[in-house]
C-alpha cells in the first residue's frame, strides 16, 4: 500500500511560470529523496462553489488560479524519511516570503489508502 501527500495552493496568474520552475525543483528533490511520483495539476475545471470548492479552499483571488499537487511514497514512514531529506536539502532552505504563491493559503495533508485497484 502507498502513502500520499496532497496539495492545494492559490497561485498568481501572473507567477506562474515563476511557480513551474519552483515545482520541477521540487519535483526533482523529491524524487532524489525516494518520492516515487511527484505530480503538479493546473485548475482546468474546477469552478467557485456556493459553499465549497477549491477555489474557496485556499481563498482564491481574482487574479489567481488554484494548483493541486500530489507525492507518492511507498508508506507513511517512507514518506517521513523521505521528507526529513527533503527538509534538511539546502536546495528547498528558501524563506517562504520569496515563494510565487502565498503558502498561508496552502492547504496540505497525508493520506492513507482507502481504496488501491
Amino acid at each position: 500500500m502507498s502513502y500520499v501527500d496532497g496539495f492545494v495552493a492559490p497561485v498568481p496568474k501572473a507567477k506562474l511560470e515563476e511557480y513551474k520552475k519552483l515545482a520541477q525543483l521540487a519535483s526533482q528533490v523529491w524524487r532524489e529523496h525516494g518520492a516515487l511520483d511527484y505530480r503538479e495539476w493546473l485548475a482546468d475545471d474546477a469552478p467557485v462553489g456556493e459553499v465549497t470548492s477549491f477555489p474557496r479552499s485556499v481563498q482564491m483571488k481574482d487574479d489567481e488560479t488554484v494548483v493541486f499537487a500530489y507525492i507518492v511514497y511507498k508508506s507513511r514512514a517512507h514518506r517521513d524519511e523521505v521528507n526529513k531529506k527533503v527538509m534538511d536539502d539546502p536546495r528547498m532552505k528558501t524563506d517562504p516570503a520569496s515563494w510565487p504563491f502565498d503558502g498561508k493559503r496552502m492547504i496540505f495533508g497525508g493520506f492513507a489508502p482507502l481504496l488501491e485497484e
